[in-house]
């Protein structure tokens, strides 16, 4: 129930990765009333239906029977982005709370549920959507849907409750971030560098002062205003019968009324004219580091998908530009990662997001030697179109992680796709169509692309110094 327990573990080990929208009105009307959905794919298709209840909850069914398992997830759209001023953490606080516990199933309960039937459960929160999610034996499935609808209707919130569980989340800001090295470095200290919206750049780990201060009445008011049904999406996939499933969905979650319409948050960013520089100090760092942000084109556009290609070609896997030219050339550092939404992937947001490159270099080596590399790499895809084959093998990579991250046993990768596309496109059988953007770009279009979007005026970088290291 962390914001990034595995963020965190890869920036230890230096190997952070991110894998990496609009669709027609027409087909996102007919999707909406208990159509079947699975568009057809040459060479991969997921089951999908849509629904919608009277409360607005949105309801995304996949079945597979290949694993004796059910995978559920519960959606809310209220992420980092939707924290109030002066209440920065409370997404990631409130996460924590809403496994305290429900009307009918007191704190440990809803564990004790899932672990007594084999299954696991777990939260996070992100930049757009906050899930709870869990993997039980199919026969388990009514009880975890019935289980999820009292939280959802009926959590428990009190006094104790939210100063536990606030404890919790500072220990986590200390275990994470405070005391670890390169700490919030590229995941928070880098957004809040680049961003000029508040909502965009803002500490969403939490200010040790704003938890402090979170009450609860806050939090009422919080789930009051973001935990309603036509906030959220609820996704079963796996080894389930869909008409029998949706039916508990309807009976067990139809009783929750849908909440007041969410005001419209302004999260839009002002086009990048001038190239930021900053640095942090970093007392437990043993070695220098250097991240770089440049703004994205908006999700779903061409250029937006050119993006994912290139993110493919420059910085995602061995064979990468920045990795052969950084690393295996010059010898800067032992690796490059990087990629579209550090703290997801390039699907499961809605609004600015940045494309990051890091490293850990050594202290041998200058600032200014690391990015006079960076520039003539990133340079070259500026200035001379990528080949036919290139661009293909981008594709041919990028699809087969794709394919990975969707085929695994538990479906973690599936439903958070399907929740997004629900989410953010109200179209998730867009899974099916997923290669359609990728297909489109071209080596024009990804020159093009590069030249408006990794112009050195729309990008940050963002040094880690070692204590009182004065060089750099």
């Amino acid at each position: 129930m962390t914001i990034r327990k595995s963020l965190v573990l890869a920036l230890g080990s230096l190997a952070l990765a991110a894998c990496q929208s609009a669709t027609d009105s027409s087909e996102q009307a007919a999707n909406t009333n208990g159509a079947d959905t699975s568009a057809a794919s040459t060479s991969f298709t997921v089951d999908v239906s849509y629904h919608t209840l009277d409360n607005g909850l949105r309801v995304v069914l996949s079945e597979d029977h290949t694993v004796p398992t059910a995978t559920v997830a519960v959606y809310y759209g209220v992420g980092f982005r939707n924290e109030p001023r002066g209440r920065t953490g409370f997404a990631h606080l409130f996460e924590h709370l809403m496994f305290q516990g429900s009307r009918n199933l007191p704190h440990g309960a809803f564990d004790t549920l899932i672990y007594g039937s084999g299954g696991v459960n777990n939260g996070s929160t992100r930049y757009d959507f906050t899930n709870y999610f869990e993997v039980v034996p199919s026969n388990a499935l009514e009880a975890i849907i019935w289980a999820e609808a009292d939280r959802m209707g009926q959590p428990n919130l009190d006094e104790s409750q939210l100063d536990n569980q606030r404890e919790v989340v500072r220990n986590e800001v200390f275990v994470n971030v405070i005391n670890q090295p390169y700490g919030g470095w590229i995941w928070i200290d880098l957004p809040m560098v680049a961003n000029e919206n508040w909502h965009n750049a803002h500490n969403f780990y939490g200010d040790l002062t704003d938890l402090d201060a979170a009450s609860l009445e806050d939090a009422q008011a919080f789930f009051d205003q973001f935990y309603a049904p036509n906030n959220a999406v609820i996704v079963v996939a796996g080894d389930i019968d869909k008409d029998e499933t949706l039916g508990w969905i309807e009976q067990y979650f139809s009783y929750i009324e849908a909440g007041d319409p969410l005001p419209e948050i302004d999260t839009s960013e002002p086009r990048q004219e001038e190239e930021k520089f900053d640095y942090i100090e970093d007392n437990l760092a043993n070695q220098p580091a250097l991240a770089v942000g440049y703004h994205m084109p908006e999700r779903g556009t061409p250029e937006y998908y050119a993006m994912i290609l290139i993110d493919q070609l420059l910085v995602q896997g061995d064979d990468s530009r920045l990795t052969q030219s950084l690393v295996s050339e010059e010898g800067y550092a032992s690796g490059v990662f990087g990629g579209i939404n550090l703290l997801g992937n390039a699907f499961n947001y809605s609004g600015p997001m940045l494309w990051t490159v890091g490293l850990i270099h050594d202290s041998e080596f200058t600032v200014s030697e690391v990015m006079g590399t960076m520039d003539t790499t990133i340079e070259g895809i500026r200035t001379t179109p990528v080949t036919e084959a290139e661009l293909e093998r981008a594709r041919t990579k990028l699809l087969s992680d794709f394919y990975g991250t969707v085929d695994t046993s538990t479906r973690f990768g599936l439903v958070d796709l399907l929740a997004s596309f629900a989410m953010f496109d109200d179209d998730p059988s867009r899974i099916n169509r997923i290669t359609e953007g990728f297909e489109q770009v071209t080596p024009e279009l990804v020159m093009s692309t590069a030249q408006e979007y990794l112009r050195p005026t729309n990008r940050t970088v963002l040094e880690v110094r070692l204590a009182g290291d004065d060089s750099q």
